[in-house]
């Protein structure tokens, strides 16, 4: 495989004005491949990073930080080509909400004669897909209601817990590989999502050493979690994986 990275085009919480909203592409030989997450704002900085739309993109879930940047590419993406058009890889117990969120409004254009998924090409997922010859794996996390939320495997390469409580059960069978470990994190546990002071409760050494946080509220916290040994994500950065890289 080519080599592998993950470049985050925001890093956020949803009331991180200045963060940008978490969202990465997969790159492969510096190339996008797979873009994670579209919430507002996030088809420019893809444009801007490399001059063109995603071709391809995972949903881990439906709160709209995550997914408001989808109606920007229906309407950037609908002169498209059907072939050039992006595709959309939704978890399939996702599609109904999504399509009720997103889809169902009368006359997405003033013309009319279009639908939603006439210009994004809709792939529903269970627990893996292909992407040309490279094959992702998709679990179930937790945050909010069962199977409402999912994270993100390429094996040997990186794991993308998308928001989430601790999910050592998942991680042993998704980490296993040496894998790098991208886990959702707020300065304190809520009901949703992970805090700091769970990580080291909940997951092994072998995982922690691992991981790279993101899907914070402010540059401060960010701080806060490297100096508690913590490698921190940062909106524009590129991250290799295939490789661990020690705290």
């Amino acid at each position: 495989m080519a080599a592998t990275a993950l470049h985050f085009l925001g890093v956020g919480s949803a009331s991180a004005a200045t963060l940008g909203p978490s969202a990465a592409v997969v790159e492969q030989a510096q190339q996008p491949m797979l873009l994670i997450d579209c919430g507002p704002g996030v088809v420019n900085a893809h444009n801007a990073a490399y001059q063109q739309l995603p071709a391809a993109v995972f949903i881990t879930h439906l709160h709209m930080d995550h997914v408001a940047g989808l109606e920007t590419l229906f309407y950037a993406s609908r002169t498209l080509q059907p072939a050039q058009q992006p595709r959309l890889y939704v978890p399939v117990t996702l599609v109904a909400a999504l399509h009720a969120r997103l889809a169902e409004f009368p006359n997405l254009l003033a013309e009319g004669g279009a639908n939603f998924w006439d210009v994004l090409r809709l792939v529903p997922v269970s627990d893996n897909f292909w992407l040309g010859d490279v094959r992702f794996e998709v679990f179930p996390v937790r945050h909010h209601a069962p199977y409402a939320a999912y994270g993100l495997s390429l094996r040997g390469r990186f794991v993308y817990t998308g928001d989430t409580r601790p999910i050592p059960e998942m991680l042993t069978r998704y980490a296993a590989a040496g894998e790098v470990v991208f886990h959702d994190c707020a300065p304190t546990a809520n009901p949703s999502h992970t805090g700091l002071e769970d990580l080291s409760r909940e997951y092994a050494g072998s995982i922690l050493k691992r991981m790279v946080l993101y899907h914070y509220p402010d540059e401060a916290t960010a701080e806060r979690y490297e100096q508690a040994g913590f490698r921190v994500a940062r909106a524009g950065e590129r991250i290799a994986v295939g490789s661990v890289r020690e705290r």
